[in-house]
């Protein structure tokens, strides 16, 4: 046992003594709501997989609080472009979409494989639809299908090209009152006097060169101003999502303790009853469910499981994740699965939050090389399987750091995250070894160490594969979702555009994460188990805490946050 457990187990032997009065007793928590410190169910982390499951258990009936580690709701939910991936929901067959329960069975076991259970692919698959119905009909929150975005293997068994993501709608952040003030900021801020939708970036990034694409900007600012005219604070993404969950608990009386970690579960008689907080024990008499999301932020975690080079500065995911509920988990006895892996995609260290990487890795005339400077992935492949790739070739072929190189022509076309085609991207970046810059293919080789001579000949061997649109090396373009982030007006293949126009620059790409994947094991009613396949009573997990329904692989857009909703609701349901 290590110093911190031990620490703990003496703090929690004491303080367990004091059960039902420690919160009473402290000063910024003794209010009303919790001055009995005993709940039905005891909730940890105000997330998507959190909020949902307190909201199940109330609507039951029960007597619920959540326990938030920040001092703001929605995690990294909140934080994100919130794509939610459940097939044959209530929002998608309302679209038409044609899906079906054989199809999404046949589609996910073949994306997951033997990895998990094919019981807990069933709860995800039976109980995502019922969570989704379940959320409209006892939260303001609504819903959108993001037409076009396809799953992430459409080609396999059950896939579908245009995709079975949905996001959520507008929503109105005056509902929540002054609750708004604690909503965790996005990962990137909307432009101003614009309502932005995850399914709008796809033409943003085209508004220069493609009418549709100006068409969506123009959309996104009357959408912006409609809002500002009636006096409404609109949100869209992750934003809606974590405060319409917020508002749905706000009218079920269920209160949510920010500042409130988790620092233990307390444990009697091999069950969980309930959790240790700095400021005393809040029991539960019914169980525990863990939403604590990943350890993306724990550098000491993360090097024990992860492969190197791995740390905490690569990560989108919110700082507070650092693997408490894993811990915690495992002192209660939990098994852990799927340690080693993430959320994976290419990110650019740019100073402050990286910069995960979607349109601008697969839009034409770009390409990734490794440090011999050669091609080594196909670039437009579902971004968990770029990074997959990046570490299981670095120990025999460098390519961490890795380096996107583009030309001024895409440079001209595109939006590059938030900085306009044409205009100079920011000098921090340059400054901070980022990007880097040069008249030519052979001394931009030279700026960032990789052999002038071989990357002009990737180059040109790429360029030949643009003007006939077929990579033969990487297959790039061959999925339908390789065209998703691309530009319809380069021809033959979306995808590929050759490189011939100076300045050319170089990006760092590392392995980016939008949090980690591993956690306790759980069965298919989200009970966390012990090694031996035994239930640990009174304690469920969902979400980042709990190993990913997803195995090693991602479905598609809202793989992270679909299942966690989903198996919140089971837990709620299930307590």
């Amino acid at each position: 046992m290590c110093a911190m457990d031990a620490e703990l187990t003496r703090r929690q032997i004491l303080r367990g003594t004091a059960a039902g009065v420690g919160l009473a007793m402290t000063p910024g928590l003794a209010n009303a709501a919790v001055a009995a410190a005993e709940y039905d169910v005891v909730v940890v982390g105000a997330g998507a997989a959190g909020m949902t499951a307190a909201l199940t258990a109330a609507k039951r009936g029960l007597s619920v609080v959540v326990l938030e580690k920040a001092p703001t709701f929605g995690g990294s939910a909140a934080r994100s472009g919130a794509g939610i991936w459940i097939p044959n929901n209530p929002v998608l067959l309302a679209a038409g979409v044609p899906d079906t329960p054989a199809k999404a069975a046949q589609y996910l076991a073949a994306v997951v494989g033997p990895d998990v259970p094919a019981a807990r692919q069933e709860a995800f698959l039976r109980n995502g639809p019922a969570m989704i119905a379940f959320v409209l009909a006892n939260s303001p929150l609504r819903f959108r299908w993001m037409e076009g975005y396809s799953d992430y293997y459409p080609e396999l068994p059950g896939g579908l090209p245009n995709g079975r993501s949905i996001e959520p709608d507008q929503f109105d952040g005056n509902l929540l009152g002054a609750e708004l003030a604690n909503l965790n900021p996005p990962y990137l801020a909307t432009p101003a006097g614009m309502v932005v939708f995850s399914a709008d970036y796809k033409w943003l990034n085209l508004a220069a060169v493609n009418a549709k694409g100006a068409a969506v900007a123009a959309a996104c600012l009357a959408r912006g101003t409609a809002a500002a005219l009636a006096g409404q604070k609109p949100l869209t993404m992750g934003q809606s999502l974590a405060a319409g969950l917020r508002v749905g608990l706000q009218r079920a009386n269920v209160p949510v303790l920010l500042n409130t970690p988790l620092l233990d579960l307390n444990v009697e008689n091999g069950a969980v009853t309930g959790v240790l907080t700095p400021n005393g024990l809040v029991r539960a008499r019914r169980g525990v469910i863990v939403g604590t999301g990943g350890f993306e932020h724990n550098a000491a975690m993360r090097a024990q499981y992860q492969r190197q080079p791995i740390g905490t500065a690569w990560t989108v995911g919110a700082k507070e994740n650092t693997g408490d509920g894993h811990r915690a988990g495992q002192r209660a006895g939990a098994a852990l699965d799927l340690m080693e892996d993430a959320w994976w995609g290419p990110a650019i260290p740019i100073p402050g939050d990286p910069y995960f990487c979607l349109a601008e890795r697969t839009l034409p005339g770009g390409l990734i090389v490794n440090q011999a400077g050669k091609r080594f992935v196909n670039e437009a492949a579902p971004y968990s399987d770029v990074v997959h790739v990046m570490y299981d070739k670095n120990p025999t072929e460098p390519d961490i750091p890795a380096w996107l190189v583009v030309d001024q022509n895409y440079r001209n076309k595109y939006l590059f995250r938030d900085t306009l085609p044409l205009l100079p991207l920011p000098d921090a970046w340059y400054s901070a070894g980022a990007v880097y810059k040069a008249s030519s293919i052979q001394s931009l080789g030279s700026a960032i160490g990789v052999p002038p001579a071989a990357l002009k000949s990737t180059v040109d061997r790429f360029n030949g594969f643009a003007w006939s649109g077929v990579d033969g090396d990487f297959r790039r373009g061959a999925s339908a979702y390789d065209h998703y982030y691309t530009d319809p007006l380069v021809l033959p293949n979306s995808c590929l555009a050759p490189l011939w126009a100076p300045p050319f620059y170089a990006f760092k790409i590392v392995p980016g994460d939008l949090g980690t994947k591993g956690g306790m094991r759980t069965d298919a009613r989200a009970r966390v188990l012990r090694p031996d396949g035994s239930v640990i009573p009174g304690l469920y997990a969902a979400g980042n805490a709990s190993a990913a329904v997803m195995g090693h692989s991602y479905a598609g857009a809202g793989s992270t946050i679909g299942p966690a909703m989903t198996f919140g609701f089971v837990a709620g349901n299930d307590v």
